[in-house]
C-alpha cells in the first residue's frame, strides 16, 4: 500500500515539486519513499510496506530501465502471473506484487489491466514511447485522481497532493456541491475541485504524444443468468468466497479483520478466521443508540472463532471530529466517516492490514429499497385521487419521530417512490433523505441555480440505470449502486479514513472473479419473498452464529446524526447562518436559516439534510477560505458550549 505521485510536462520537473506532493501523503506509506526524475518526468511514492518487505522499494523499473512504475494496491494473483512471464524470460529480482505489474506491461501493454485481481491505482513510464500510463481497479477501490494544464499532467493518490503542489486548484466544482447534496456522493471523474478529476474505477489513462484517452475496461454483466440450484449455488460461492478471502490474507505482517456483528464484514472475519485462528485480530466499533449497539453479535463471532478481540464504544465529539474528517477526506462525507475514523485508528493501534465486508450489500442484494419495489407497483394501482388523499391529509400531517428508521420517514418514502417508475423511481430514492429537486430550488439562489445550467445531479443513476447489462430491475438497482454510490461513498471513506491512520483496508467481496459470479446469480437467490441477502443467509447458517443471522440490518454509522443531535443543534445556529457558503452566493440565507429552526423546533427531522450542510460547509471553510483544522477547531469550540437558540427537537 502506498501513495503515488507523479507529472508529465512540457518542462523540466524538481525533485521538490515530487518530495513536496510525497509529504502531503506521508500518511500513506510512513515505512519508505522514493522518486524519479529525468527532464519533463518525474514520479513519487510514499509506501507502508506490506508484501516484501526488504524489496519491494519504488520506483520500481524493468531490467533495463526502460520502464518505470509507482503503484498502490495489492494484486492478489501476482504469484499466477509470475510463471508464465519468467517462461517468456523475464527476470524477477523481488517477491513483490509491484514487479509483476511491470513485466505484465511490457508483454501486454494497457490489455495487462484485464489480467489483474486485486485493488490497485498505478502510473508506468515507458522511456522509450515517452508514455505515460494511468489506472484504476475495478470498483475504485484505490483512488487516482489528474488534472491537465496545457501539456503538463499531473497525479496523486489524494487531492490534498495535488492541491501541495498547485494551491490554485482549490476551486469549487458548482456541479460537486450539487450532486453531493443530492445523492451525498460526487460521481467519478468529477470532484469537488473545478480541475481536478478522478480516474474513473475500471479505466485507464493513456498520456502519449501530447494527446490524452481514457477508456473503460471492465464491468459487471447481469443478463447470463446461471442454471444451478440452491444447493450447487451456495456450493460455487462458498469456495469462491473461501478463494478471494484467502488471497485477500497475502501479507508478511499481520493481518487484522473489521467485525461489525453485521453479516457481510462478519461473514468475511469466518473465513479468515478458519485460517488463522487466534492469529487473526478483530476490531468492532459500537454506538450507544437504541438497540443498535453491535458489539454483543461481534463479541459472540469472535469468541466463536477464538480471534482476538478489540473493540470500542464510539463517542463522537463534532467540534474535533468534522475538521480532522474533511481535512483526511478532501470531501464532505456522511456520518459513516466518523464511525471509520474512530474504527481505523483503534485497529492501526495493532495491524496493518484489515479485511472488511464493504461490497456485501450491493452483490447479495442487502438493501431495502431492492426489496420494495414490487410493493410500490402495487401501492401504483391504487387510484391516483385515494393516493393524494391519503398523502395530503396523513402523511403531510402526521409529526417527524427524529429517530432512525422512523415510521414516519418509511410511509413518506414509499408515497413518493410510487409516483416515479424505473430509473427515475431509483433516483429519486436515492436523494429522499438528503435534498431533492423542490428543496434545491428552495436552498440555491439564483445565481448558483444558473451556473449549474440545467445540469441533473442524478443523471448518473439515470444513464446507468438504463445502460445497465441487465434485465431485472433489481440487478440495475445493484449495477447502479456497484458503479457509483460504491466507489463515491462507501470506498471513498473506507480508504480516506483507514489511509489517515497507515492502515491498509481489504474488501475480499471486490474480487472481479467473485462479483462476476455474484452479477450472474438469478434475483430469486438473493430477494426471496421480501427476505434480502437470501442466499448469502443461507451460507450464514454454515459458519455464523444464530444471534448474527436473527439481527436485522443495522448499519452502524446511520444514527449517528441523532447520537450528535445536541452537539449538532449548538453549532448548526450559528455555524450555518454565517455561512460561506451563503456569503459567496451559492445558498439562501433565509432557507438555510428555516431549515435549521424548524429542526431545532421539532416541526420537521432535517437532520441527515443538516450534517450534509455542515460538513459541506466546513470543507468550503477548510479549502476554499483556507482556515485551518486548529482554526476550525477553535471556531466551533465556543459554538459547541453554547445553548441552542430554539428549544424542542432533535
Amino acid at each position: 500500500m502506498c501513495g503515488i505521485v507523479g507529472r508529465l510536462s512540457d518542462r523540466p520537473v524538481t525533485e521538490a515539486e515530487i518530495g513536496r506532493m510525497c509529504d502531503a501523503i506521508a500518511h500513506r506509506g510512513p515505512d519508505d519513499w522514493g522518486s524519479f526524475v529525468e527532464g519533463d518526468v518525474g514520479l513519487g511514492m510514499r509506501r507502508l510496506s506490506i508484501v516484501d518487505v526488504a524489496g519491494g522499494h519504488q520506483p520500481m523499473s524493468n531490467e533495463d530501465g526502460s520502464v518505470l512504475l509507482v503503484f498502490n494496491g495489492e494484486i492478489y494473483n501476482h504469484e499466477e502471473l509470475r510463471a508464465p512471464l519468467v517462461a517468456q524470460g523475464h527476470q524477477f529480482r523481488t517477491r513483490s506484487d509491484t514487479e509483476a505489474l511491470i513485466h505484465l506491461y511490457e508483454e501486454h501493454g494497457e490489455g495487462m489491466v484485464a489480467k489483474l485481481r486485486g485493488m490497485f491505482a498505478f502510473a508506468i513510464w515507458d522511456r522509450r514511447r515517452r508514455r505515460l500510463l494511468l489506472a484504476r481497479d475495478h470498483f475504485g477501490q484505490k483512488p487516482l485522481f489528474y488534472t491537465e494544464d496545457g501539456s503538463r499532467l499531473t497525479f496523486a493518490s489524494e487531492i490534498k497532493a495535488l492541491l501541495a503542489d498547485d494551491p490554485g486548484l482549490a476551486e469549487l466544482s458548482p456541479f460537486a456541491l450539487d450532486q453531493y447534496l443530492t445523492l451525498r456522493f460526487v460521481q467519478a471523474p468529477d470532484t469537488f475541485f473545478a480541475r481536478i478529476r478522478a480516474l474513473p474505477p475500471a479505466h485507464y489513462l493513456v498520456r502519449e504524444a501530447g494527446r490524452t484517452r481514457v477508456e473503460r475496461y471492465w464491468q459487471l454483466d447481469y443478463r447470463d443468468k446461471w442454471d444451478l440450484t440452491e444447493a450447487a449455488l451456495l456450493d460455487r460461492i462458498d469456495g469462491l468466497l473461501d478463494e478471494t478471502v484467502a488471497m485477500h490474507l497475502m501479507s508478511d505482517v499481520p493481518v487484522g479483520a473489521f467485525l461489525s456483528g453485521g453479516l457481510d464484514s462478519t461473514l468475511i472475519a469466518s473465513y479468515a478466521a478458519r485460517r488463522l485462528g487466534r492469529e487473526l485480530r478483530t476490531f468492532s466499533m459500537g454506538i450507544p443508540y437504541r438497540d443498535l449497539n453491535e458489539l454483543p453479535a461481534a463479541a459472540a463471532v469472535a469468541a466463536k472463532y477464538g480471534t482476538t478481540h478489540f473493540a470500542e464504544e464510539v463517542r463522537p465529539d463534532v467540534v474535533h471530529d468534522l475538521p480532522r474528517l474533511v481535512a483526511a477526506l478532501d470531501e464532505p462525507a456522511d456520518p459513516l466517516s466518523i464511525c471509520l475514523l474512530h474504527l481505523a485508528r483503534m485497529t492501526a493501534r495493532e495491524v496493518k492490514v484489515v479485511l472488511g465486508g464493504d461490497g456485501g450489500d450491493e452483490l447479495f442484494g442487502g438493501y431495502d429499497r431492492y426489496s420494495a419495489d414490487r410493493w410500490l407497483d402495487a401501492y401504483r394501482l391504487v387510484p391516483s385521487p385515494v393516493r393524494e388523499l391519503v398523502a395530503s391529509q396523513v402523511l403531510e400531517r402526521l409529526p417527524d419521530q427524529f429517530t432512525f428508521k422512523s415510521i414516519t420517514h418509511k410511509l413518506r418514502w414509499v408515497d413518493q417512490m410510487a409516483r416515479k417508475t424505473g430509473g427515475e423511481r431509483y433516483a429519486q430514492s436515492m436523494q429522499f433523505f438528503w435534498f431533492n429537486e423542490a428543496h434545491r430550488r428552495e436552498l440555491y439562489t439564483p445565481g448558483y441555480q444558473a451556473r449549474l445550467a440545467g445540469r441533473r445531479p442524478e443523471a448518473c443513476v439515470l444513464e446507468l440505470f438504463d445502460s445497465a447489462p441487465a434485465t431485472e430491475p433489481v440487478d440495475r438497482m445493484m449495477y447502479v449502486d456497484a458503479a457509483s454510490r460504491l466507489t463515491g461513498q462507501s470506498l471513498m471513506i473506507l480508504d480516506r479514513a483507514t489511509m489517515a491512520y497507515s492502515l491498509e483496508s481489504r474488501s475480499p467481496f471486490l474480487d472481479p472473479r467473485f462479483a462476476e459470479f455474484m452479477a450472474r446469480v438469478p434475483v430469486e437467490f438473493k430477494i426471496r419473498r421480501g427476505r434480502l441477502r437470501y442466499l448469502e443467509r443461507r451460507l450464514g447458517e454454515r459458519y455464523l452464529p444464530p444471534e448474527v443471522l436473527r439481527r436485522k440490518k443495522q448499519g452502524f454509522a446511520s444514527p449517528l446524526m441523532y447520537i450528535m443531535g445536541s452537539e449538532v443543534r449548538r453549532l448548526a445556529p450559528r455555524l450555518l447562518q454565517q455561512s460561506a457558503l451563503v456569503r459567496d452566493g451559492y445558498l439562501r440565507d433565509e432557507r438555510v436559516g428555516t431549515l435549521v429552526q424548524e429542526h431545532l423546533s421539532g416541526r420537521r427531522d432535517h437532520g441527515n439534510r443538516i450534517w450534509l450542510l455542515l460538513t459541506a460547509e466546513l470543507w468550503y471553510r477548510h479549502y476554499i477560505s483556507r482556515d485551518s483544522v486548529a482554526d476550525l477547531e477553535l471556531e466551533l469550540a465556543p459554538r459547541a458550549a453554547g445553548a441552542a437558540t430554539v428549544g424542542g427537537g432533535v
